[in-house]
């Protein structure tokens, strides 16, 4: 959630440059967003522009001249959707102004204090008490330190970041909450995510906790937020290229980022055969297995649970991030907890975990973050190489992190060879899906009917329970229709009761021993005048549509999810919906 863009640098085009990262930066999610800028013309005050709603079609051509320059786009936590408590916020005296990602738990302790002493608020915001620490303390402090002492102050999860009319930097501090910079020639950068750094600098460094960086034309200290100590900085490089952030050939990121699955999936069968072998055996060493993951994520870590049993025999367990503080406190050394992610930054994975390292206990990841807080903190991690995801719904990194988990419980059954048996059938039939003929022979005619439904079901029984649940809340994201995805069994206890005339079922029918239970649930719905649309590996006198699917015996869940991707895309465009950035949904949930 939020973005934040910042530049220095010689050039005078900051403010558009500030403009572009925020667009970069959309798909984090956002209602309403701002830019703060020094000018060339005159530099005595900010240029300070402020809106609600989507960045839209704004012409970047009315920023004035500047080489200094933050932005912002805002998730509303604390205060409504306005222009007011939009960012950047200034102080008292005009010539500070600051952004902010997360929550100031102790927002109105520090608010009090400095409303009796004459400060002025303009805004309902938690963020705005930030802007007048640091004019409080910029009186006996240089700007960097009275940035430092504001950052120990505030209680949470937050990163700011700040600048002033005095000197021309940017001063920037994180917990929790993501930053990295960006190092260029005579200019350097700030963002919440590498991803809008691509266009101008491969070279990164991504700020860890506590850490407050100070960022000049010439050059970018990183300090310890708590001692003041400098620290060495290590740069990074970004291994993907500018284009993989744009659309290219595709309208939509989320139909680039659907095709790209087979090349992802071949690299993981061609590349990884180590990092699964080597996850397998620190699983083999552990007493308890825990998945944890949160939305999408949450559900892989559930597709875990089940290969494991199936391939492997192995008895572990899936938490949904959100939960995992109620659940992991009995959790000691012996036990292996392994994360799921897309971004690393996600509170509800990111906090558990840094508490359980603090405990000693190690921990596992996939992720396909490089650099980002899970990835920093994880003993053994598994990097997914899926690339960019820029559409705020995972589709890419959801089939690696499927085909990562199949080869890991293969490798712990000593069978390897056959997980990538597997996983290369699965790869040759998401290129049959994903071909324009198959769209043009099964699909085409099935989203007209879906589109005039406000419910849908998706059912699935055992490995495909998991895929019901990501089948609905794929669907779901996209279109804004109801989508409740149930475990086949479940039916009778209490969800048959919604069936009505042509209510549309998907019924993920595959070839093990589910599908015969699985065809007696659809009939069931079918004999309420449900209307059924089979992924199976065989026609069937219940289907109504019916979508084939070559069976890939426990790597089928892979083609099977991207048969869904694809309904999900098709049917926000016949609905009109944003396929990219859905409405109130954010890509990495940075607020619990």
């Amino acid at each position: 959630m939020c973005g934040i863009f910042g530049y220095v640098g010689k050039k005078n085009e900051g403010a558009r440059i500030v403009f572009k990262g925020l667009k970069e930066l959309e798909y984090r999610g956002y209602d309403s967003w701002g830019i703060a800028s020094v000018t060339l013309k005159d530099p005595r005050k900010f240029y300070l522009i402020k809106k609600t709603g989507k960045i839209g079609n704004f012409d970047s051509s009315e920023l004035p001249k500047s080489s200094l320059s933050l932005g912002h786009t805002r998730w509303a936590t604390h205060g409504g959707v306005t222009q007011e408590n939009a960012h950047p916020h200034l102080d008292c005296s005009q010539t500070i102004a600051v952004i902010h990602n997360g929550i100031i738990e102790n927002f109105q302790e520090i608010k009090d204090p400095l409303l009796k002493e004459g400060h002025h608020f303009e805004s309902e915001t938690d963020t705005e008490v930030a802007a007048h620490l640091i004019e409080k303390f910029s009186k006996n402090s240089s700007f960097d330190e009275a940035v430092r002492k504001t950052f120990r102050q505030i209680k949470g999860l937050n990163a700011i970041a700040a600048i002033n009319l005095k000197e021309k930097t940017i001063v920037a501090a994180r917990n929790g909450s993501p930053l990295v910079v960006g190092f260029g020639r005579n200019e350097n950068f700030l963002a919440s995510d590498a991803t809008a750094l691509s266009p101008y600098t491969k070279e990164v460094y991504y700020l860890s906790e506590n850490e407050l960086a100070i960022i000049s034309q010439e050059k970018i200290i990183i300090k310890n937020v708590i001692s003041g100590k400098i620290l060495t900085v290590r740069k990074q490089k970004i291994d993907w290229s500018y284009k993989d952030t744009t659309t290219g050939k595709y309208p939509h990121f989320m139909i680039k980022e659907i095709n790209e699955q087979p090349k992802v999936l071949l690299n993981i069968l061609e590349n990884f055969e180590a990092d699964v072998k080597r996850l397998a055996n620190e699983i083999k060493k552990a007493e308890d297995i825990i998945w944890v993951g949160c939305g999408t994520a949450g559900n892989a870590a559930l597709a875990g649970k089940y290969l494991f049993s199936k391939i492997a025999g192995v008895k572990s367990d899936a938490v949904l991030g959100s939960e995992f503080c109620y659940f992991g406190k009995n959790l000691d050394k012996k036990s292996l907890p392994i994360f799921l992610s897309q971004s690393g930054e996600t509170i509800d994975i990111v906090q558990p975990a840094s508490e359980l390292k603090k405990r000693g206990i190690k921990i596992a990841a996939l992720i396909n973050r490089l650099g980002s807080s899970l990835y920093r903190i994880s003993d053994t991690k598994i990097l997914l190489g899926a690339g960019p995801e820029i559409c705020v719904l995972s589709t890419k990194v959801f089939t690696a992190k499927l085909a990562v988990l199949l080869l890991t419980a293969f490798a712990l059954k000593g069978k390897l060879s056959d997980g990538k048996r597997e996983l290369e059938s699965a790869i040759i039939q998401s290129q049959k899906i994903l071909s324009k003929e198959y769209f043009e022979k099964y699909l085409k005619k099935l989203i007209p009917a879906l589109k005039e439904k406000q419910n849908i079901f998706t059912i699935g029984r055992g490995l495909f329970y998991p895929i019901a649940l990501e089948a609905a809340l794929k669907i779901k994201e996209v279109t804004y229709l109801h989508v409740e995805g149930l475990a086949g069994g479940e039916l009778k206890h209490g969800v048959i009761a919604l069936i009505e005339n042509g209510l549309p079922a998907i019924v993920f029918a595959p070839n093990d021993e589910t599908y015969n239970d699985i065809i007696s649930n659809a009939t069931e719905i079918k004999a309420r005048s449900g209307t059924i649309i089979g992924i199976s590996h065989k026609n069937h006198e219940v289907f109504d549509y019916f979508l084939p699917l070559a069976d890939s015996k426990e790597a089928t869940i892979i083609p099977a999810i991207i048969i869904i991707h694809l309904i999900g895309y098709h049917l926000a465009l016949a609905l009109k919906r944003d396929p990219d950035k859905p409405r109130n949904l954010a890509k990495s949930v940075t607020v619990k």
